[in-house]
């Protein structure tokens, strides 16, 4: 108590301020922060479509594994293997429907460049020629499945039938083919793939017919056809889908080279983008993981003593301590470009100088007003009566480093996942 009533008067006023300005709405601060979870870190956007692939128990125990060690090498060899083990052994799978009558199976001839009369064409006709599922190949999308399926009205099922029969939840793309009108049928189809979160294209066929009938100039009829189209899809809150209006008898003309165009991007996306994504988000969830087990680890008596004066060389020392935890310190980051070599050597660790930048939160607990309080709180004066108050307030600091090193892992890593597996073509 003496050496503080030695402080200059100056100092001695400038403490006692601050501590009736700031006393109640720390208190508050750290109290609500006791009672209520950090708010959970955001990690990057999760794709519209859903992917259907469901990885083993021992792959999520080995990535999370990998992670609980900071071994990103690690990580990013197994998801690799996995993804190009997956290019090889599972097909995309592709399926064409619509109403009976629509021109589905000439669509999926026109889509292969081979005639109707070949061998292993699709059956074409004015009656109803596909009854059940068949499944085609082309030379043209290597490792890709072809499914012309009956169209809606081959039975008399009812369109919620139709969906379950098909099950469209197991497909990756799905074409809904259309042509003379856009029926309450296709709207359905296509609300039913935006529900189950299903990439899907509408295609217009039969546009030499219409053309050669329509007293409209083309590019009238065209922005006609396209036009009812998201109309009525706009109706029943369906997003805008890819819209392509082709002549299956002229496969190389209209729209057919950007559906071609389209497909071939979208079954890459199917192969790398929707499998990484799934991946990362499992990589995502394990680092979270592991930041709560760090966070829960605080309240240890080892770790009490050793936050027990929370200066800046401190912290530092902490923060240094948890990027290499997690593998994002620069001797991590180095090892890593080392062994992939083809990681962007521009990536450095980060500094601790820009944490307040990543949390206002954290900015707020490390301003020098508020540090400067709960230093005074820390006197030997108070006889112990802020100790709760303030080591709540060490242990916040520590745990919203801990949550901004684990987003700056998950960031990280994304990064690293994308150069490290996708092919030249496909970056």
């Amino acid at each position: 108590m003496d050496s503080v009533m030695m402080w200059p008067p100056r100092l001695w006023k400038v403490g006692c301020t601050l501590a009736q300005c700031m006393g109640f709405l720390s208190f508050i601060y750290v109290v609500k922060s006791f009672f209520i979870p950090s708010s959970k870190s955001i990690t990057a956007s999760e794709s519209f479509y859903t992917n259907q692939i469901l990885y083993s128990q021992e792959v999520n125990e080995r990535i999370a594994q990998a992670v609980k060690e900071g071994n990103l090498w690690n990580v990013i060899s197994m998801v690799r293997n996995i993804i190009m083990q997956r290019k090889s052994s599972n097909p995309v799978k592709i399926v064409v429907t619509g109403d009976s009558g629509n021109g589905m199976s000439s669509f999926i001839n026109a889509l292969r460049l081979i005639g109707h009369e070949e061998e292993d064409s699709a059956p074409t006709g004015v009656v109803r020629t596909t009854q059940k599922p068949a499944l085609y190949f082309s030379s043209e999308f290597p490792n890709v499945e072809l499914w012309d399926l009956p169209g809606t009205g081959v039975t008399s099922q009812s369109m919620e039938n139709y969906l379950e029969g098909m099950e469209f939840d197991k497909c990756d793309l799905i074409i809904i083919i259309a042509s003379e009108q856009f029926s309450s049928n296709h709207v359905n189809l296509a609300k039913a793939m935006q529900r189950m979160r299903r990439r899907f294209y509408i295609v217009w066929t039969k546009l030499d017919r219409d053309l050669s009938s329509s007293p409209l100039s083309e590019p009238q009829l065209l922005q006609n056809i396209q036009k009812n189209i998201l109309e009525n899809l706009q109706k029943e809150g369906v997003m805008e889908p890819p819209i392509f209006l082709v002549s299956n008898f002229e496969p190389l003309s209209h729209d057919f080279p950007k559906l071609r165009d389209t497909l071939t991007k979208d079954i890459s996306n199917i192969r790398y983008t929707d499998s990484l994504e799934t991946l990362s988000g499992i990589c995502d969830k394990n680092i979270d993981h592991k930041a709560f087990s760090l966070k829960e680890n605080l309240h240890s008596e080892h770790l009490q003593m050793t936050v027990s004066y929370c200066g800046t060389a401190d912290l530092q020392e902490s923060f240094k301590t948890y990027q290499k935890s997690f593998g994002v310190d620069d001797g991590s980051l180095q090892q890593l470009a080392q062994r992939t070599g083809t990681l962007e050597m521009g990536h450095r660790a980060m500094q601790f100088q820009d944490l307040h930048k990543m949390d206002w939160r954290l900015r707020l607990l490390m301003s020098f007003p508020v540090y400067t309080f709960f230093k005074l709180l820390a006197y030997r004066c108070w006889f112990g009566l802020w100790n709760f108050v303030v080591r709540k307030f060490r242990h916040q600091r520590q745990r919203l480093i801990i949550e901004v090193v684990a987003q700056d892992t998950k960031n990280f890593l994304r990064r690293a996942l994308k150069d490290n597996t996708f092919p030249t073509e496909v970056l």
